[in-house]
């Protein structure tokens, strides 16, 4: 606690005043362009990974990186993807996905459900990621079952994301577009699912970000 105490002093002290004009706006409002979901995980800075400063990504948080399907769940995911589209008008939604997920990792082999009965709930919002993987990828195992688990659990939850009435909505209008990206931690690498081959590529190789099309997958080590 001590080194987070001291650094809201550094923040205060220092960077506040720097780009004071910045805050006293976006106490005015927000008018993000991106709804950015992603893991709760501890080594994933989404600001920090896209270079964006406050006010430019609206965050979605949780174990998995995970969108269970409108009306499934009890949490906040779907008010805020809600909100998130119809209240601040975002452009662009992107799931991102990473290497190492304990969740993933949970997902193939399951915890105690008697120890953890929430965090088992949680996971089933992405059963068909486990079957899939299960059914598509019998002869994976150790680390690279765990990489295309994480691939497809990306595309598992932009399906996920199009069962809610915003998210059609604003994809029938061509208002809003889906991206799927995996970021790699030990290499700082961020690949872009690219519908053109079905598979995830650096975003540094896409000519563009277009947007996902469909569901598949034809998956690479990353």
């Amino acid at each position: 606690m001590q080194k987070l105490i001291q650094g809201l002093h550094h923040f205060q002290t220092t960077i506040f005043g720097s780009q004071r004009e910045l805050f006293e706006r976006l106490a005015q409002g927000q008018s993000p362009e991106v709804l950015f979901i992603t893991c709760s995980d501890s080594r994933i800075n989404p600001n920090l990974i896209t270079q964006t400063e406050p006010g430019e990504l609206f965050i979605l948080r949780n174990a998995g990186n995970i969108v269970p399907p409108y009306g499934a769940g009890q949490g906040g995911e779907a008010a805020t993807i809600e909100f998130a589209v119809a209240g601040l008008g975002v452009k662009d939604i992107i799931v991102c996905g990473h290497s190492h997920c304990g969740a993933m990792k949970g997902l193939l082999e399951p915890p105690s459900s008697r120890d953890f009965p929430a965090l088992t709930q949680w996971l089933s919002h992405a059963e068909s990621t486990r079957r899939i993987v299960r059914d598509k990828y019998a002869g994976r195992e150790g680390a690279s079952l765990i990489n295309v688990t994480i691939q497809e659990n990306v595309l598992a939850q932009m399906e996920n994301l199009r069962t809610h009435p915003v998210v059609a909505s604003g994809l029938a209008q061509g208002k809003l577009k889906l991206h799927g990206w995996v970021y790699k931690i030990e290499t700082g690498q961020v690949f872009g699912y690219d519908p053109e081959s079905s598979q995830f590529r650096t975003l540094t190789e896409q000519r563009s970000l277009r947007p996902m099309p469909e569901r598949k997958l034809v998956a690479l080590e990353i």
